[in-house]
């Protein structure tokens, strides 16, 4: 549990525990109680908006190539900036990497398994990925567990740290909707944790990791972050946690049920997710868009071999 949850936890008003007995049981320190994080300064989250934007079509720039972006932007940063927000960001430049295979001394490290499969059905293989949202005055942590077939969110959350506790919260909720043969992901501290990797091994689901730095092994998460950001994100400026939180929740129930992809044949993510047979018809629903009709057969484009995977687009 992180050091955060654990603050929340304690009750100054507990009849029986005082606030120092409270903090003891919880392993924090009574002055971490009356702490407060510095906020971001209106000048940096200026420029991570706009790496975010870049970082979209060019995720393989580093701190070098971003500066220079940035400088043509008319954005005067050093290098030494840069790096320290996209580590805050969380945003890594794609190449390969020297000692790829060697694993996190504190932090098991699992073998990609999906190399040459091909993905035929739902539930045969979930992913998941963070990503950076920016709001008006600050910016949050969302990730989200994707079916890799359907392209089907089935559960998100968003946090204001990068702790895995929110991760592990977005899993138990997937995991209460069905069970995946493989799960992949990244190789981020969030995802190779105890505490993510031993709920998928409870529930007897095999774990497939990225090698370090390849954008290309999870790249239909990569694509539902980048539909996500310009169809509702950047649209909409959110001013705090709870727009965010009520934009992102109802654009995934959007994405989910309204919006055809061509790749599935102009079917919804849950229309193939639930194995729904054909396209939806043209009712909308909640009043709000009205999908198209499929123009194409659909009976085989959702099945797909990962060597095709990024010539496809949602």
């Amino acid at each position: 549990m992180s050091r955060e949850r654990r603050r929340e936890m304690v009750d100054r008003r507990h009849p029986d525990l005082s606030t120092v007995r409270q903090c003891a049981l919880l392993s924090i320190s009574r002055s971490s109680l009356n702490y407060r994080r510095k906020g971001t300064c209106p000048e940096d989250l200026a420029v991570m908006k706009a790496m975010d934007h870049q970082y979209l079509s060019t995720p393989f720039y580093g701190s070098r190539r971003m500066k220079v972006w940035l400088g043509r932007q008319g954005q005067t940063v050093n290098r030494k900036r840069v790096q320290r927000l996209m580590r805050t960001m969380g945003l890594r430049a794609i190449y390969r990497r020297p000692r790829t295979s060697k694993p996190m001394p504190e932090n098991k490290v699992y073998p990609y398994l999906l190399s040459g499969m091909a993905i035929t059905r739902p539930n045969q293989v979930w992913t998941a990925d963070i990503t950076y949202i920016p709001m008006a005055k600050g910016f949050l942590y969302l990730v989200a567990i994707m079916d890799w077939y359907s392209r089907c969110v089935l559960a998100w959350r968003l946090s204001n740290t990068l702790d895995d506790d929110f991760c592990v919260e977005a899993l138990d909720e997937a995991l209460g909707q069905g069970t995946p043969e493989v799960f992949n992901t990244d190789q981020g501290s969030q995802f190779t944790g105890e505490a993510f990797t031993g709920l998928l091994e409870s529930s007897g689901v095999r774990i497939s990791m990225d090698g370090k730095g390849r954008y290309s092994d999870n790249i239909f998460i990569e694509r539902l972050w980048r539909t996500l950001k310009y169809e509702e994100v950047y649209l909409k400026a959110y001013s705090g946690g709870r727009e965010a939180k009520a934009g992102i929740d109802a654009y995934f129930h959007f994405y989910n049920n309204q919006r055809p992809h061509q790749a599935l044949g102009y079917r919804t993510p849950a229309e193939v997710f639930n194995g729904d047979s054909a396209p939806s018809d043209e009712r909308s629903i909640n009043g709000k868009w009205t999908p198209r009709r499929a123009l194409a057969d659909p009976g085989n484009t959702a099945g797909l071999s990962l060597s095709f995977a990024p010539n496809l687009s949602n």
